[in-house]
């Protein structure tokens, strides 16, 4: 067009033109000027984002060397260019572009979004592909998803309503978890506040991991106690108060990142019990920190038993003995005396996770056997030890005494029979009977180690052989520590 001197010349005179100033809206310009950001690719560096600065420093600069930073924009978030999954600049020549709705169809605008946000910093090349979108949807989104499902489902068996249940009174895990939320919400907050949102949706990323991996996990058995009991109904409210909080504060910080997946969430953990809530997420207010829940200490010490119990499952490992089979104890090595005071505080965690009896410190005088742990990396007979390049390490007695075996068969019993009530389609709540025909090493086992057994599968009776005729109990064949048994479940 004859009137287009240069398309980038016009486009930076865009803050102006639209307001026609400076021939008229002098205060509506003001007011609206400079930007607070502007975003482009690396190419607009010599375009766009130069001719915002030219025609500022024209309009409105006294002198070119008294030109300040933020003249025509306060921020600036410039992108790198997208490459296909092999890092080659995508071209339709080579074949080997992308269609942005291949990839939405398939995965959906949320993961697409997260993927962009989150794979590399904006300024920096990013390779893009069906795949690797198909990837961040697995990694995060379907985790989010799993952790909302499980809450909502034992919601709906507990008849839970967040705003007339109460609290309960909190546990150590909630506080911890409750700790690291509120340390998220100052996280995300800054960055974006920096405008970084890469650094804002890799902490969310890190945090979801944790409390899917973590505090669901360790909290499981939590959420189906029976009710009834005063101790259990407080635990268990304790329990979804804090899962609750942390899924409708996640919603509001992801509504930027992935909007579509934050108000389906919001609709139904919100929405769905106050219908004086604002209409959608993108409506509410932005989540503030409660700093005075964020427990700095309980945080830096459950970091630490985490990388525990990471190096005692690697040692199970390289043991060849499976985490189901208790043992009788676990040495640990720190770093110093007082990250040994806090694995002490929290010794529970690390002897559930590890299914150890007992825990020792190496170095702490009196203690037979600690030394093992100081003539790393050669194992004691016994004693298998995984360390890592921090200093920690970790040991584990394999030693297996007959009543640690009968344990450990109790614990595999109970992974049987809960994937038998999968395979017969039993609800998570349903009650069962359960039917085990056996060696009489089973009959042992089930003496010892029949409470716990009944209470992790719900069984109201376990009774010594087969179902009767005609009730439709779902039964199987299996070996059970080399020997046969059969097992069935029968809905009560």
């Amino acid at each position: 067009l004859p009137e287009v001197m240069d398309c980038w010349f016009d486009s930076g005179a865009m803050p102006y033109a639209q307001w026609h100033y400076p021939f008229e809206n002098r205060d509506t310009f003001a007011r609206s000027f400079p930007a607070d950001y502007i975003c482009e690719a690396v190419d607009q560096t010599r375009g766009w984002f130069y001719t915002l600065h030219a025609e500022a420093v024209l309009l409105h600069a006294a002198a070119p060397d008294s030109v300040p930073e933020d003249l025509c924009f306060r921020n600036v978030i410039c992108l790198g260019h997208i490459q296909d999954d092999k890092g080659r600049k995508m071209s339709k020549s080579v074949g080997n572009v992308v269609e942005p709705m291949e990839v939405i169809d398939r995965h959906g605008a949320d993961a697409l979004r997260w993927y962009l946000f989150t794979a590399t910093r904006p300024g920096e090349a990013r390779r893009f592909s069906v795949d690797l979108v198909g990837e961040s949807l697995r990694r995060f989104l379907l985790t989010l998803w799993n952790t909302y499902s499980f809450f909502v489902t034992y919601a709906n068996i507990d008849r839970f309503d967040p705003t007339k249940a109460e609290q309960g009174e909190r546990s150590e895990l909630d506080r911890w978890v409750l700790s690291e939320l509120h340390s998220l919400v100052r996280r995300v907050t800054d960055a974006l506040e920096e405008y970084d949102p890469t650094s804002a949706g890799r902490a969310i990323q890190a945090f979801v991991e944790d409390l899917s991996n973590w505090y669901v996990r360790r909290s499981r058995r939590r959420f189906w106690k029976p009710s009834g009991e005063s101790d259990n109904d407080a635990d268990k409210l304790a329990a979804h108060h804090t899962l609750y909080t942390c899924l409708v504060t996640l919603c509001k910080l992801m509504a930027p990142f992935t909007p579509f997946i934050s108000d389906e969430m919001y609709q139904n953990l919100v929405r769905s019990v106050d219908k004086d809530a604002p209409e959608s997420v993108h409506l509410v207010d932005w989540p503030e920190a409660n700093e005075s829940l964020v427990d700095q200490r309980l945080m830096d010490e459950t970091r630490l038993v985490m990388r525990v119990v990471s190096l005692g499952r690697a040692a199970r490992s390289k043991a060849g003995i499976k985490v189901r089979q208790p043992l009788s104890r676990v040495i640990i090595r720190t770093r110093s005396p007082s990250e040994g005071k806090g694995l002490e505080r929290l010794k529970s965690q690390i002897l559930e996770e590890l299914n150890v009896k007992s825990l020792d410190l190496a170095g702490e005088p009196g203690r037979e056997g600690d030394g093992a742990l100081d003539s790393l990396p050669a194992d004691r007979r016994g004693l298998t030890v995984a360390e890592d390049e921090a200093g920690y390490a970790v040991g584990l007695d394999t030693a297996v005494t007959p009543e640690l075996a009968d344990e450990g068969l109790a614990r595999e019993l109970v992974r049987r029979i809960q994937n038998l009530r999968k395979a017969a389609g039993f609800e998570i709540s349903d009650h069962i009977t359960t039917y085990l025909t056996g060696p009489p090493r089973l009959r042992a086992v089930l003496q010892k180690h029949g409470d716990y057994v009944r209470q992790e599968t719900l069984s109201e009776a376990l009774t010594e052989g087969p179902p009767p005729t005609g009730v439709g109990a779902h039964a199987e064949e299996q070996k059970l520590d080399g020997e046969p048994i059969t097992l069935a479940v029968l809905r009560r």
